[in-house]
């Protein structure tokens, strides 16, 4: 939901995919279907927004609006660990260098300092415009149909970024200019059916960056904006009612976004080395068509 993250950050009251859940209560099979949608697609480039609309639509699936809405934020925690374990090495390094040396004085005399200044630049912009834009994000999150127009935006963009892109950069050679146009490529993300991972990653490679390399840092930068968001989502949890027999199904949810975001990061970076994007446009471009038509 990228911005199942920032999504529920803007709009505070997780509107998005809940416009197809109204009554029932989720099954185990029902969660763990929909985390494992979250875990792929949240790092696929094929907008989890976009799925998470289409997949309960077509299986005839309704929820309760205030489960659907706790159930939205644990699995998007589920993608956040699975971030957290792929990258914890890089995390950890990022995290020591960068207060080490904010503390000695030397806030950017590292690669890796650096790179954390980066990715908290990269944030910026989506934050931004999120917050003086919730109204025209949260209307358009209202409308289905918005979600295949930008699924089709999503295509749109990869396609751009094969094209466009030389491909001859790692992110060992990222500037502060390219953490600050991927951070602007993320802005688009706030809209329903734009896939997170497939805008930044498409802004990295525009910039450049080869694919695995964009798909990095796109990774990375989703940690402190995730973080964030999911902590003050977690404040309207305690205020929603929650029957025990859904205990269950956030857990499994939980557990599956997980173990799919885990998987889905690990057959990503590989995959990028050797084949292109464009497998991805065709599916954004057939899941959009699909929405519209339906």
């Amino acid at each position: 939901m990228f911005f199942g993250y920032l999504a529920i950050l803007v709009t505070k009251s997780g509107n998005f995919p809940n416009i197809i859940y109204r009554a029932l209560t989720m099954t185990i099979i029902q969660a763990i279907i929909l985390g494992i949608v979250q875990g792929l697609t949240e790092f696929i480039p094929v907008s989890s927004s976009g799925h998470l609309v289409l997949v309960p639509h077509l299986l005839g699936w309704e929820f309760d609006h205030s489960q659907a809405f706790v159930f939205d934020v644990l699995v998007q925690w589920g993608t956040l660990f699975a971030v957290f374990i792929y990258y914890r090495k890089d995390l950890t390094t990022i995290g020591l260098e960068f207060f080490r040396t904010l503390l000695s004085g030397k806030p950017f005399s590292t690669e890796n300092s650096r790179m954390g200044w980066y990715l908290i630049l990269a944030t910026v912009p989506a934050v931004i415009v999120g917050l003086l834009c919730k109204n025209l994000i949260e209307s358009a999150f209202s409308d289905a149909k918005m979600t295949g127009l930008f699924l089709l935006l999503t295509a749109s963009l990869l396609i751009i970024a094969e094209l466009a892109g030389k491909r001859n950069r790692s992110t060992k050679e990222i500037v502060w200019f390219d953490a600050l146009w991927i951070g602007c490529s993320q802005v688009l993300a706030l809209l329903p059916g734009v896939s997170r991972s497939g805008s930044t990653m498409a802004g990295g490679m525009t910039r450049n960056l080869d694919r695995s390399s964009a798909a990095r840092f796109s990774f990375l930068m989703s940690v402190p904006v995730m973080l964030g968001a999911g902590v003050l989502a977690f404040k309207d949890l305690f205020t929603m009612q929650t029957t025990d027999n859904f205990i269950l199904p956030l857990i499994v949810g939980f557990l599956a976004a997980l173990l799919s975001g885990y998987l889905a990061i690990r057959w990503l970076i590989a995959y990028l080395s050797k084949h292109s994007l464009y497998v991805f446009a065709g599916y954004c471009s057939l899941a959009g068509a699909v929405i519209l038509f339906l």
